[in-house]
């Protein structure tokens, strides 16, 4: 198994963070900038069934002159690192495969949606990837590399990158559900709390996430319908596959949109009924209270003439008549809401 310790995080003075060598029929071996630097310059001859891959931080400030002036990456590469669009993409420039992914942190929460991007240049025999920030997916490839997965060619490495990325998707997923499942108990159970919250802000993850994660079709399809003369039938039949995979995830991602959706209206219908019972009932003791403040307030004007004042049971006169018109006001409130 070879050993990374000290690479995982951290750069070289050259940015990169780790370089593998791969070789037809072995697994791949670890090596560094002088290293990659010295295999770049061989003649393609003896470069024969070999390619690299490169991995670099772009927070080190020399990564991009050493990719630029060492491995020759397209100017197409150089400008999408500095492209304000972040949407998951690949395409085809001077037969180079060009790919914009996007990914997850390792420190991923549905709490904040950390997603950073990953950029990368395949031709035949280099692969160039880089990025800011640690993400889930291309470690998960590095892991896979260093346990010994035989990767025949560049294009099958970025198809396996886009596999482990479509497996961190799945896992998201699946956490997800799992939140929704809980929330739907507690509605189930009479049981609201902040759950409309908490819906309403997996939601707007997920549609970000899947905003971000969706490959564009039409550089897709451009793609497979005319990939470069180097890429084989074979890497080309597990592109498509990949790609209908991570299609298969994001329809599931949306399926469960809909599915907060539809919670999301059942807890609002619940707190729009809950909140019209309320309002009933204060509309009940409001109406029953209504004789009594009418009367109150004209017994207790301060004039002459009040009737009953100096009659010996004039309290309980009044409060009959009180009692009656309560009485009246309580039949008539049950009557109607007997008819609706």
């Amino acid at each position: 198994m070879i050993s990374t310790s000290g690479l995982n995080y951290g750069s070289d003075p050259s940015g990169l963070i780790w370089g593998f060598l791969f070789k037809p029929e072995q697994p791949a071996s670890l090596i560094h900038s002088s290293e990659a630097l010295a295999w770049l310059q061989l003649a393609p001859a003896q470069r024969a069934g070999e390619f690299i891959w490169l991995h670099f931080n772009l927070s080190n400030t020399a990564s991009e002159k050493w990719m630029s002036e060492h491995a020759g990456v397209a100017d197409e590469f150089n400008e999408a690192l500095h492209d304000g669009s972040r949407s998951t993409r690949i395409e085809l420039a001077d037969n180079t495969l060009i790919a914009v992914v996007n990914d997850v942190l390792h420190s991923f929460s549905f709490e904040s949606a950390d997603i950073a991007t990953l950029w990368l240049s395949v031709t035949q025999d280099v692969v160039i990837s880089a990025r800011r920030t640690p993400l889930k997916s291309i470690e998960r490839l590095r892991q896979a590399v260093e346990h010994g997965d035989t990767i025949r060619s560049s294009v099958e490495l970025l198809v396996h990158l886009l596999r482990d990325q479509a497996d961190v998707l799945v896992k998201i997923v699946r956490d997800a559900v799992a939140r929704v499942d809980r929330v739907e108990d507690s509605l189930l159970a009479g049981r609201l709390n902040k759950q409309r919250t908490d819906l309403g802000a997996l939601r707007r993850i997920l549609v970000r996430l899947q905003r971000l994660l969706a490959p564009e079709p039409a550089a897709l399809f451009r793609l497979l319908q005319k990939p470069p003369a180097w890429v084989v039938e074979l890497d080309s039949q597990e592109l498509r596959q990949s790609t209908e995979e991570f299609s298969v995830v994001l329809s599931d991602m949306s399926s469960l949109q809909e599915r907060i959706k539809l919670l999301q209206e059942e807890i609002a219908a619940q707190v729009n009924e809950e909140n019209s019972r309320s309002l009933y009932v204060l509309t009940i003791v409001t109406v029953l209270a209504l004789p009594i403040n009418i009367i109150a307030g004209l017994l207790g004007m301060n004039v002459g003439g009040v009737p009953l004042a100096e009659h010996a049971y004039g309290f309980w006169i009044v409060a009959g008549i009180v009692a009656t018109f309560t009485v009246v006001a309580g039949w008539f409130v049950i009557r109607k809401q007997k008819q609706d």
